[in-house]
């Protein structure tokens, strides 16, 4: 298909005054620079408001519109004439591409939005503090804070319409590569004080040619957004979750934040389904500042509720690290198990660096009584000290976690890795798993009562005796 106006920018007069720095008219010079350096081209690229004459035999030759959306675009009727007959124009032509690209100027809520476009995915071109939640537009576009949401956004606008583009031309992207088994992910909605970086993954992931869901905006009705979600779920291979400062928006019928309820319908998902067949990742953000009481304990409740880990590989390390286990986690095949220790005495003694000379007479003993003990990388990079755990969890017949100068946290997390083992594509069973703490230093692993894990306490001089004995009631000494 062929169309004489490439991009129709729709918008309000009252948004392109030279008091706000004529907004819309340096927003379509931006837009301009950007898809010439997306396309290689220059494209028709128009602007109209209410007050501009354009009859409706026009709007059939364009390819695409931008409505610039703002409590003043709503309050025009003419700017949502303008909408309408653009939309009536792409059905009599019966498109399968999706047309219309919805910016916001300005902070709108769901209901607020032209009904006919709500679903849509959203650009929000404006500034939100995130200390505070304060909408501002944006005086200064080349300043650090722009570069990171104007800009980005602007990135993203500029290479979904060259989608659109070449779709409608029957061209085909270039470059997409389209080798890995997995095609789509769910990558979920999270708090304002995150849609930067998940913009950033989203990006990467469709650029290795994988379908990135939700495609549409979720809605602020409990009800639909649940089917919304399910419905997406069950499309997907994996999901991916990001969680910050901000506890998100609460849909309507429902008292939890949408970044909650989508980890919860993903940990349903992942139990009905086998955690090989839906793995999941969950990013905490290490830069927790100004958290509300309400998302701390969300967070809390994260790390420590086994229901809400199902399937899950839970993280809190530097946003690149995370995209590079990403990238593994698509990339390369966790079905295939390492090579497992042929004569079924393989101990994981899960410990912490601190610890690392108190749990030496240990592996010593163990090593001397023909046991093979796996241990963690202490000294690698990010990606090989995960590939060794990973590679741990799935050959071990016996894991002791050790707890000496670590805390309870750390206990746990490192319990729910043992509990997460079997998803991990192990091909024998679990002989036993235990913990093993200090006189007097006892762990509070309520939460795993039912999970047979053994607490074990003992000094450190008389460890190698109770491990060996306790390797002994598991049958494996």
């Amino acid at each position: 298909m062929t169309f004489e106006i490439d991009v129709l920018i729709l918008f309000a007069q009252t948004d392109n005054t030279p008091q706000n720095g004529e907004w819309v008219t340096q927003f379509k010079k931006f837009l301009d620079v950007m898809l010439n350096q997306v396309l290689g081209e220059k494209l028709n690229i128009q602007l109209k408001s209410e007050t501009d004459n354009m009859i409706a035999p026009r709007l059939d030759n364009v390819a695409v519109t931008v409505p610039v959306l703002s409590d003043n675009f709503i309050r025009s009727g003419q700017c949502l004439d303008n909408l309408e007959a653009f939309i009536r124009e792409s059905e009599k032509q019966n498109s399968p591409y999706n047309r219309i690209f919805k910016v916001f100027k300005t902070a709108l809520g769901w209901s607020e939005q032209p009904p006919r476009i709500r679903e849509l995915i959203g650009y929000e071109m404006y500034q939100i503090d995130n200390d505070t939640g304060e909408v501002r537009e944006y005086s200064d576009y080349f300043s650090s804070e722009a570069e990171r949401q104007y800009w980005m956004k602007m990135v993203d606008l500029a290479y979904d319409i060259y989608d659109t583009l070449l779709a409608l031309r029957g061209q085909e992207k270039p470059e997409v590569k389209k080798m890995y088994g997995r095609k789509i992910i769910y990558l979920a909605e999270t708090g304002h004080d995150l849609t930067v970086q998940r913009n950033i993954i989203k990006r990467e992931l469709q650029r290795l040619g994988f379908m990135v869901l939700p495609a549409k905006t979720l809605p602020l009705e409990y009800r639909e957004f649940e089917r919304i979600v399910r419905q997406n779920l069950e499309e997907a291979d994996l999901s991916i979750h990001l969680i910050g400062s901000a506890y998100g928006e609460i849909p309507e019928g429902s008292d939890r934040s949408t970044a909650d309820l989508q980890n919860q319908l993903a940990a349903e998902k992942s139990a009905r389904v086998g955690k090989t067949n839906f793995p999941r990742l969950i990013w905490i953000s290490p830069l927790l500042t100004n958290v509300s009481e309400r998302q701390r304990a969300f967070i809390d409740t994260l790390k420590r509720d086994i229901a809400l880990q199902e399937g899950a590989e839970i993280l809190q390390t530097p946003l690149e690290d995370f995209k590079n286990i990403i990238r593994e986690e698509l990339t390369v095949k966790a079905e295939q198990p390492a090579a497992e220790f042929s004569g079924g005495k393989s101990i994981y003694l899960v410990h912490d660096k601190m610890d690392r000379e108190e749990v030496l007479p240990v592996i010593e003993t163990l090593e001397k009584k023909g046991f093979r003990v796996l241990t963690p990388d202490f000294e690698s990079d990010l990606m090989k000290v995960r590939n060794r755990h990973i590679s741990n969890l799935r050959t071990f017949d016996v894991a002791i976690v050790y707890k000496g100068k670590v805390n309870d946290q750390w206990v746990r997390m490192k319990v729910l890795d043992l509990l997460k083992a079997p998803g991990l594509g192990r091909s024998k069973p679990i002989k036993g798993k235990a913990v093993l703490t200090r006189t007097g230093a006892s762990v509070n692993l309520e939460a795993f009562k039912n999970h047979n894990i053994r607490i074990l306490e003992t000094d450190p001089a008389s460890a190698p005796e109770m491990v060996l004995k306790i390797l002994n009631e598991f049958e494996i000494a």
